[in-house]
């Protein structure tokens, strides 16, 4: 029997998951869980073979969840309608056995499990693609700058940690929002952070 973990914030999606595995011979869905938090509790105390969980879910979210469940025996499947670079490459890193989205047939879920147990990892296809064709057109130091724009750093700041002059800063800005076709800071951090360049 292959023991799993619900984690959904949604109640009504999390109750039909939950009776939609149940219905399969050889699953049993032993926890649910609110958020991250939640699940990370539950798995520790019940030791299922996979938790499920979405994303975006209060307290902690579905990756910070499985980063810390990364060394756990429990196989760790995402499954969330976001399809998004900085969320996958996170969820891969985490090593997470699968990345699966919310639209896809039912039926598919299942066989993922079956598949995940015996050890091979599954993405959705649009992730994949996603995923190659996401090249950082950054240089280093460009992305060095963008970081330091990240944390807050004002350009004469930047300019004494990088040893350049502010007006080579700025001169690496406009070149930034220029290859991230951005008009501003701001745009440029939530892109760099969401196609997950930020390291």
């Amino acid at each position: 029997m292959i023991r799993i973990v619900l984690a959904e914030d949604q109640g009504m999606l999390l109750g039909a998951l939950g009776s939609l595995l149940n219905l399969e011979d050889d699953m049993e869905v032993v926890g649910k869980a609110k958020n991250g938090e939640e699940a990370i509790a539950l798995v520790k105390q019940h030791n299922p073979d996979i938790c499920i969980m979405d994303i975006e879910m209060p307290v902690k979210s579905g990756l910070d969840a499985a980063e810390e469940l990364k060394d756990h025996p429990c196989k760790v499947i995402i499954l969330t309608t976001f399809a998004r670079t900085g969320y996958f490459e996170r969820a891969r890193n985490a090593k997470v056995g699968g990345y699966l989205l919310k639209d896809g047939p039912s039926d598919e879920l299942a066989s993922s499990i079956r598949t995940i147990m015996e050890g091979r990892r599954i993405y959705a296809p649009e992730l994949v693609d996603m995923a190659y064709n996401n090249d950082n057109p950054l240089t280093e130091r460009e992305a060095q700058v963008i970081k330091l724009i990240a944390d807050g750093k004002t350009t004469k700041e930047i300019a004494g940690e990088l040893f350049i002059t502010t007006g080579t800063v700025r001169n690496y800005v406009s070149v930034i929002l220029d290859k991230l076709n951005v008009s501003n800071r701001i745009e440029a951090i939530s892109q760099f952070k969401e196609k997950g360049w930020y390291k």
